[in-house]
């Protein structure tokens, strides 16, 4: 049986996978603390592995100005 994980999550999944409310996560979004979306057609979706990443501290490359 063919197994889907999602590769990109929309603004309430991507937050969710934060434990954050939608707003919370897209002031981080807007602050620069989080990447902004990337567009897929019309609609804006954020890559789960880079959330993963930035939430584990192993995207921290370009990230010098955020303090954890």
């Amino acid at each position: 049986m063919f197994r889907s994980e999602v590769i990109f999550a929309a603004e309430r999944r991507a937050a969710a996978l934060l434990d954050m409310k939608p707003t919370e996560f897209l002031q981080l979004v807007n602050d620069g603390v989080l990447p902004k979306p990337t567009l897929i057609g019309a609609h804006k979706r954020w890559d789960v592995e880079q959330l993963q990443d930035i939430a584990r501290g192993q995207a921290i490359d370009g990230l010098a100005e955020v303090v954890w």
